[in-house]
């Protein structure tokens, strides 16, 4: 274990690193965090985005419990 390690809030062992993949029209994205409120766009579908403003999500796994916990780093 490093100093670098997350551990487990649930049972307090290590967690490893991983992405949640967004799947859409033959790609596949990692997840992002976007602040503010989730608005829709109306005649096209899916939401209104502005890449500048959003964080890759980075999500942890602890590999005795399962527990998921993601953050959105700087």
């Amino acid at each position: 274990m490093s100093d670098g390690d997350k551990i487990c809030p649930k049972c307090n062992r290590v967690m490893e690193i991983g992405w949640v993949a967004d799947v859409g029209y033959g790609m596949i994205l990692q997840s992002s965090w976007t602040p503010g409120i989730a608005v829709r766009r109306r005649f096209i579908g899916g939401m209104k985005w502005q890449q500048q403003d959003s964080r890759p999500i980075t999500t942890y796994r602890c590999a005795g419990c399962g527990f998921i916990e993601s953050y959105a780093e700087n």
